[in-house]
């Protein structure tokens, strides 16, 4: 069973600008999580500044990762939103270099300051990622609706990336649709799934996700979705002890 968990990456600002202790300790932290939950999975994603919200960088934290643990699959998010097309390159550049296995080119919150919009498109620069032949070098995903219009991202599918990865799910029809429908055309499909705990009830109800179709069996759920997909992403924001116990179950 492939599984994938995601991982917050520590913040930069918390009211203020972290001191160089402050981020050490966050860091040292990250690392405990990660090397906890990467003996019950088979890979980790990295998320790059959640809700726009300063973070380290994915590809940093990825590599402290694999750094640790060169068995484990790391990928990383990387924003469009805030950076110009030569950021962009050079950040994946770096994920090449530190061997991190796959990068999903998504569009990002809107940051709480600053520009808020570069109006660089994900679907776009995968396309020319593709066509610079970084895919030979680095697995290149985009993210997709659980509930997508499939008439209306035929640019994401032009784009040719590797595969999408889905925002949340909340029930095995969703799944089965874009499996039906996408795989057929060669791509990768991993489905998003949030852990239905009382911790992460902020986040259910932020993405307006009802979750009572699966949360009475997490672990049955989980099963159905990588019996359908071969892949999941296990997100749990708030939640990392339940996490880590689900992910023990489903070894």
């Amino acid at each position: 069973m492939t599984i994938i968990y995601e991982l917050n990456p520590p913040k930069v600002i918390q009211d203020t600008v972290l001191s160089h202790k402050e981020l050490q300790e966050s860091v040292e932290k990250f690392k405990v999580k990660a090397a906890k939950v990467s003996k019950v999975c088979n890979g980790i994603h990295v998320t790059d500044s959640v809700l726009g919200i300063p973070r380290i960088s994915p590809i940093t934290a990825g590599f402290f990762v694999k750094n640790s643990n060169n068995k484990i699959k790391i990928s990383a998010s990387v924003r469009v939103r805030d950076r110009n097309h030569t950021s962009i390159t050079q950040t994946v550049c770096d994920a090449i270099l530190l061997n991190l296995n796959g990068v999903l080119i998504i569009k990002g919150d809107p940051p709480p300051t600053g520009p808020k919009d570069s109006r660089l498109v994900p679907s776009e620069v995968v396309k020319q990622f593709n066509e610079q032949g970084f895919n030979k070098k680095i697995d290149l995903y985009l993210s997709i609706s659980g509930n997508p219009n499939f008439d209306k991202i035929h640019k994401k599918i032009e784009a040719q990336p590797k595969g999408f990865v889905t925002q949340v799910i909340s029930s095995v029809d969703q799944v089965t649709s874009i499996v039906d429908k996408l795989r057929p055309q060669g791509f990768r499909i991993i489905p998003c799934v949030l852990l239905a705990s009382e911790l992460n009830q902020k986040s259910a109800k932020m993405l307006n996700l009802d979750w009572s179709g699966y949360s009475k069996d997490m672990t049955g759920f989980v099963k159905q979705v990588h019996k359908i997909a071969g892949d999941v992403l296990l997100s749990s924001p708030n939640d990392f002890k339940g996490a880590l116990t689900l992910l023990k179950d489903l070894k």
